[in-house]
């Protein structure tokens, strides 16, 4: 019988239960479990027995456990049958396993003792067959009772996996609990050695079999993998088969098998190698799969292979970097290839080796070093990658070596340097991994042993002088010692520069030489002779020079050297990190904000430019929206700590930890001082800008409870101060103190006397900047709630116009010393007046009288010629107000200072007290405005209340209806009256003070040549501007005259505020500019920077609020984006950018952009056109508006007779998408227009684009057969245009021909000879010549006489040259089936 059984045939027979025989098989789906359990307590008993009874009797034992197994999915197979049945199956296994191996150790080597074991082959091939086919019954669900013991899952491959639930009762089967007996009995039963039992190799793959594919089996549950026991039991059975089982070829078939088809594979495989090659000392088949996978190729387009066979590699080169490294020329290939997983599967191995080889002790250091070198070579090609991933797992790998304590000194400077050109990445993803990475560098730099961490430039540079002077003189003195070796004198030559001294000192040295006549001082002349020397100092000399010490300094040199190297780098980068700051990307810029803190904390000098930068992103609004877990790739996104924050808080917090925040090891008070010193010093030079931003933030660090009242308190301290301290300290204070109130009124409201003493004092009076922000403080006490849209409610305070406040305000404006500083301070302390006083016009009418009697009040007799002297000298020394423009202070106003003006000093009053009267009127008259308005509001609040209480007392409904309409009436005409006032009274009505100064300070505008005290121009151009906001009919009366000093001023200044009063006009008085706009539009064109920006800021105002119509002037503003200065293109594109948000205002513009930049007197140069083009083009998304461009554009073509022209029409065609059917059709309708065109070489160049776009489309209504027409369409008339103009160029000759025949006639009557046939040929011969000689036009490019050709001969008749071109078909036609978009 122990022939019967034959373990191949069985395992094959198993692939079909169904038909699967079993000789004496039981009928188990009739019986009950009790009678199936006798049964099989009954084979068991026979086997305790009678081991062998499996074989001798197997109709009662092996038959029985075969049924059991076929029909183990039926419900009458319970738990504890099947826990029975593993039992007998493990014991029995262990049982002839131990015996195998006990009668292996104990026998010798004759043939019996050889062939003794064979006893336990059926037996153990028997039990192995039950053991491989109950595991997988038990996988397939085998054992679930009704109670829910034991559930079976599905996991995500499909796999079913029983899990073990907390009810577990006697009666269920939990497979999960069995395996890990059931894998310990495997790894005992491999341990027998097979090749004593097993003689053939097939049986013994057989046996084998048994255990290694449940073992696969079980490895496809992903679940099984998570448990560590089950795990390593799993691969305990697979390294034992392969260590002593000849299973190395299966295996390796296997694991490539499984990464191809199964993901969660790739780290269970490499983990099984790792084990084999370390616990097992079996390498070879690590080896082996390693080479399989770099034969391996992968599509580009192949996701699901390129991502396991990858994740395999990094895990396995992690856990054995050696095995790896053997084979790394090979995987090496996998850097070519099409699927970026395995590149950067390369990247990340290559970064393992060059870990695990600088932490290794072993081997040979040179060996290693130029492992590590090649390495490091490799990643800096992969620098290039044309994938982003690439790029950035590249910028990845090498922030993690960066953390080594190897610090690569020969490559650092190089990954440094294309880290920084990795800033200027297209991806945002590489761009933030670059920030990370220039972080990583600076915080792990190597040049912190001699001197600490910092990197200041100023510092580094100083050391590396004093070395390189001292190695100087130890070089000279070597030289010496040489030359009186070899017996040199040193009169007889020129000393020779020493081979070891770098460029730098040898050309300084040259300076040095060159006295100041320019003649080289020899240092021959200076030096004795050796006769001469004292000998005595020659060995003291040669006792100094230690060899080790010139050694030293010589590699302190170059310590120095790459350090400076390093901080130049950084600094380098500071521009691109600054422009990264304000990306709108919110990872990069938190990446940006993050290496300007550390570097400001390692003192590089460029990361002040950074913090202040910075300053601005306070005005972000912050999403909360928290970043991304994982990167593009899938693998955990990196970052600084404060990623989770928004923008705004972490620029709060990093501001605070640099400047606000409490140091350790300092005293409480030393602390105060600390932080209100830095606060004062973010004042120090900032722009208007910068200390916007700055009020924001110490507004919001108020508002929060940021700042400690002592701080508060050391401010005041500062600023009362009656120390001499300097003037931006005091200045400083108080501009802080004013940002702070803005949170907190209280700062301010309990120091007015303070301020009115220092700020409105003698202090105050000698340092205007400092009066100034004192009333700009005193505005605090009014308060700073903001006004609500509808609400008649006014919550500021104010005061009585006695206050000790006004009478100080008043005294500094009229008694201040003359400066340019006084325009400024004196804006703030009417606007003081106007925030804070109940009748601010009574003031302000005063300040004005005053004035006027200082201007025209006669001089004192004795004073008069000091006056006279003094004024031109004063008006040198004023450059106007600081308001007026923002960098008014850097171009100082040219004085009037010619003899005739001194003459005319009699018809002149004092410029400077003019200029103040002035300026006090513009400014009083346009905050009189706003204070009426408030003076409406309070009208109209008083009203309401009373409203209100009359309704309450009237119940009656009707009643009620009526008094709303009563009060609705009262408040029109209290508009009404308000209205009036401003229109006709303030400017033109008998009592009114304004109304006498509006014609003198028009005077003083129109009469340049009697006024020209730059500084008087510029404040009588404001207060006129300022006047023409208060009344349509003195705007009007002056508009022209406002137009015209725009066109003649030469001062920029005025030119600018000209252009921002005409933006604050066109919103007073819309129909005035409306209809005058080109005058705004001139200012695009000034020269001065300053008054283009100015102009283009207004109009992007007034147009994106559509106060003015765009009536076809874009192209003006469109020539803005390719200018010189980077704020004005920046500006220009964010104008351009909200445009395009406007329905369809870009749209319906374009044609005319087109034909301004493209012809006529304002067109650019190609170059220009194309990028500018190519910058709107972008904001041409819609289908519709790109199918009606295509159609305009081509018909642009029949009136388009320059060259230029058809390639401008050309490129802004190619510029569009062509994702549409439509759009290919419309231009295929259009080909009449421009088919006699193509025989230009750049627009059938464009067309071919044209086409390669539309086939590149993935449209699935794609026109194949027109694109193929259109294509043979486009050759056929290139081919006919070429012939064309190759037919024009031969009439042309023809024409040159006959014309010079003609010259060379006698004329009629005069007898002479006509010319003869031959003489006619030899012409014919001498044009041919000509025409051969000059260059023949090639494909598209036209001579110039060709391009000016007459028309053919066909119409000599036609004269007056080529039609004069049109600018524009539609000039302002708006499309009407674009409308509803």
């Amino acid at each position: 019988m122990s022939d019967e059984f034959n373990l191949q045939e069985s395992l094959l027979s198993l692939s079909d239960l169904s038909l699967y025989h079993i000789p004496a098989e039981i009928d188990v789906p009739s019986l009950r479990s009790s009678t199936i359990d006798e049964s099989l307590s009954t084979a068991i008993e026979s086997i305790v027995h009678d081991p062998d009874s499996i074989v001798h009797q197997q109709a009662s034992t092996f038959d029985v456990f075969q049924s059991i197994l076929k029909y183990s999915d039926s419900p009458n197979i319970n738990g504890p049958i099947l826990t029975k049945l593993l039992d007998v199956i493990l014991s029995s296994l262990t049982s002839h396993a131990n015996g195998v191996v006990t009668l292996v150790g104990s026998q010798g080597f004759s043939a019996e003792d050889m062939d003794a074991p064979m006893v336990h082959k059926q037996p153990l091939e028997m039990w192995s067959f039950l053991l491989q086919w109950f595991i997988s019954s038990a996988e397939r669900g085998a054992g679930k009772s009704s109670d829910g013991s034991s559930a079976t899952t599905t996991t995500a491959k499909g796999k079913k996996k029983t899990t073990a639930k907390n009810n577990t009762s006697s009666s269920g089967f939990v497979w999960v609990d069995q395996l890990p007996f059931v894998l310990s009995t495997i790894h005992k039963v491999l341990r027998i050695p097979t090749s004593r039992i097993w003689r053939t190799s097939s049986e013994k793959e057989s046996f084998i079999s048994c255990f290694v594919k449940p073992a696969y089996q079980l490895a496809e549950n992903e679940g099984y993998l998570k448990n560590a026991e089950v795990k390593l039991g799993i691969y305990k059975i697979i390294c034992l088969s392969v260590k002593f089982h000849n299973h190395a070829f299966g295996a390796q078939t296997s694991i490539i098998q499984n990464l191809t088809y199964f993901e969660h594979f790739s780290e269970p495989m490499a983990e099984l190698l790792s084990i084999l090659e370390k616990e097992f000392d079996h390498s070879q088949l690590s080896e082996e799969v390693l080479r399989d996978v770099s034969t391996k190729t992968f599509a580009h387009n192949d996701v699901k292979g390129p991502r396991s066979f990858s994740r395999f590699l990094i895990r396995f080169a992690e856990l054995s970097p050696r095995v790896v490294s053997k084979q790394m020329p090979l995987l090496l290939g996998h850097l070519d290839s099409d699927a970026h997983p395995m590149r950067m599967a390369i990247v990340e191995i290559i970064g393992i080796l060059i870990r695990d080889l600088s932490l290794s002790d072993e081997g040979d250091e040179e060996q290693k070093s130029k492992q590590i070198k090649k390495y490091f070579e490799l990643l800096m090609e992969r620098f290039l990658d044309l994938n982003s991933w690439v790029r950035c797992k590249v910028l990845t790998t090498l922030i993690k070596l960066c953390d080594l304590p190897a610090k690569f000194p020969k490559q650092r400077h190089q990954i440094a340097e294309l880290t920084i050109r990795t800033l200027e990445d297209k991806t945002s993803s590489a761009r933030r991994y670059s920030i990370q990475l220039l972080c990583k560098l600076l915080e792990t730099h190597p040049f912190g042993a001699l001197h600490g961490g910092t990197l200041n430039l100023a510092e580094w540079q100083d050391r590396y002088d004093k070395v390189a002077a001292e190695l100087a003189k130890v070089d000279a003195i070597e030289l010496e010692k040489a030359k009186r070796d070899v017996g040199i004198v040193d009169g007889d030559e020129e000393e020779g520069e020493p081979k070891d001294r770098p460029e730098e000192e040898s050309e300084e040295d040259e300076e040095v030489q060159d006295g100041e006549d320019g003649t080289p001082k020899k240092k021959k002349e200076r030096k004795p002779r050796q006769s001469q020397l004292d000998i005595t100092a020659i060995q003291a000399e040669q006792s100094t020079l230690d060899p080790e010490l010139i050694q030293k300094l010589r590699l302190t040199k170059k310590y120095y050297s790459d350090a400076l190297k390093f901080i130049n780098q950084l600094e380098g980068a500071i521009p691109s990190l600054c422009q990264l700051l304000v990306s709108t990307t919110k990872t990069e810029v938190l990446e940006a904000m993050r290496f300007f803190r550390v570097a400001f904390e390692y003192d590089l000098q460029s990361a002040e430019i950074g913090i202040k930068t910075m300053l601005h992103l306070v005005w972000t609004k912050d999403n909360n929206a928290p970043p991304p877990t994982t990167n593009e790739d899938g693998t955990p996104a990196t970052g600084g700590e404060n990623v989770g924050k928004g923008i705004r808080a972490n620029l709060i917090d990093c501001y605070r930890s640099l400047y606000f925040d409490v140091v350790p090891d300092l005293a409480p008070k030393q602390q105060v001082n600390r932080i209100a010193k830095n606060m004062i010093e973010r004042t120090y030079g900032a722009t208007l800008a910068e200390l916007t931003s700055l009020e924001e933030l110490m507004r919001t660090m108020m508002a929060e409870g940021g700042v400690h009242n002592d701080v508060v308190n050391k401010l005041w301290q500062v600023y009362s101060t009656e120390q001499e301290i300097p003037k931006p300290q005091r200045q400083g204070a108080i501009i802080i103190l004013g940002m702070l109130a803005l949170a907190k009124r209280e700062v301010v409201t309990e120091r007015v006397e303070a301020l009115l003493k220092i700020g409105l004092g003698p202090l105050g009076m000698h340092d205007l900047v400092l009066a100034r922000y004192t009333c700009i403080a005193l505005q605090r006490l009014g308060g700073s709630a903001k006004k609500v849209k509808g609400s008649l409610s006014d919550k500021t305070m104010r005061l009585p116009m006695d206050n000790p406040i006004f009478v100080k305000l008043q005294e500094i404006i009229e008694h201040s010393p003359k400066s340019p500083q006084w325009f400024s301070m004196a804006e703030q302390a009417v606007n003081t007046i106007y925030l804070l006083g109940e009748q601010p016009d009574a003031l302000c009418s005063e300040i004005i009288k005053d004035l006027t009697v200082k201007v025209f009040e006669a001089p004192p007799p004795a004073t008069a010629a000091a006056e006279n002297a003094e004024s031109p000298k004063a008006a040198d020394d004023i450059d106007g107000d600081e308001t007026m423009r923002e960098d008014a202070s850097a171009k100082e106003a040219e004085s009037p200072s010619s003899p005739k003006e001194t003459e005319e000093k009699k018809d002149q009053v004092g410029s400077f007290k003019l200029a103040q009267l002035v300026f006090i009127v513009g400014h009083v008259s346009i905050k009189h405005i706003v204070y009426l308005e408030l003076v409406e509001r309070e009208f109209k609040r008083r009203k309401d209340e009373t409203a209100k209480q009359k309704a309450a007392a009237k119940a009656a409904e009707k009643d009620t209806n009526d008094l709303d309409a009563v009060a609705g009436n009262a408040e029109d005409d209290i508009g009404e009256l308000i209205s009036g006032i401003r229109e006709r009274e303030l400017l033109f009505g008998e009592k009114s003070l304004l109304a006498v100064y509006g014609p003198m300070i028009a005077g003083i505008c129109a009469s340049p040549k009697r006024y020209k005290n730059p500084s008087l121009r510029q404040a009588a151009t404001l207060a006129l501007t300022k006047l023409m906001c208060v009344s349509a009919q003195f705007c009007e009366s002056h508009l022209l005259l406002l137009s015209k000093i725009l066109e003649t001023s030469r001062d920029p200044v005025v030119r600018s505020n000209i252009v921002i009063a005409l933006g604050d006009i066109a919103v007073c008085w819309g129909s005035m500019i409306d209809d005058n706009s080109e005058r705004l539009y001139q200012g695009l064109s000034d020269p001065d920077p300053i008054v283009k920006k100015n102009t283009l800021m207004v109009l992007t105002h007034l147009i994106l609020n559509g106060m003015i119509k765009v009536k076809g002037q874009l192209g003006e503003m469109a020539k803005c984006l390719e200018d010189k200065d980077e704020r004005i293109s920046d500006l220009a594109k964010l104008f351009f950018t909200e445009l395009s948000t406007k329905d369809n205002a870009l749209y319906n513009n374009l044609q005319d952009v087109i034909s301004h930049l493209s012809i006529g007197t304002h067109k650019v140069d190609e170059e220009t056109f194309e990028r500018t083009m190519k910058f709107i083009f972008t904001f041409i998304e819609k289908e519709k508006q790109a199918e009606s461009l295509v159609e305009k554009l081509c018909q642009r073509f029949r009136l388009a007779t320059e060259e230029r022209q058809w390639r401008d029409i050309s490129f802004c065609i190619s510029l569009l998408p062509f994702k549409s059917e439509r759009s290919m059709k419309k231009l295929i309708e259009g080909l009449p227009f421009y088919q006699d065109k193509l025989h230009e070489e750049t627009v059938f160049r464009r067309f071919t684009e044209i086409l390669a776009k539309a086939r590149a489309n993935k449209a699935a209504n794609k026109p194949e057969t027109e694109l193929k027409e259109f294509e043979a369409i486009l050759t056929e008339h290139q081919a006919k245009g070429l012939e064309d103009q190759a037919l024009e160029a031969d009439v042309l000759r023809k024409t040159k021909a006959a014309k010079r025949r003609a010259a060379k006639r006698p004329p009629a009557g005069k007898g002479k000879k006509a010319a003869t046939p031959e003489e006619d040929e030899e012409m014919d011969e001498e044009d041919a010549e000509e025409s051969r000689a000059a260059p023949a036009p090639t494909r598209g490019t036209r001579s110039k006489a060709a391009s000016r050709k007459p028309p053919p001969a066909k119409a000599p008749a036609r004269r007056g040259g080529r039609r004069k071109v049109v600018e524009s078909e539609d000039e302002d036609e708006d499309d009407p089936d674009l409308s509803d978009e």
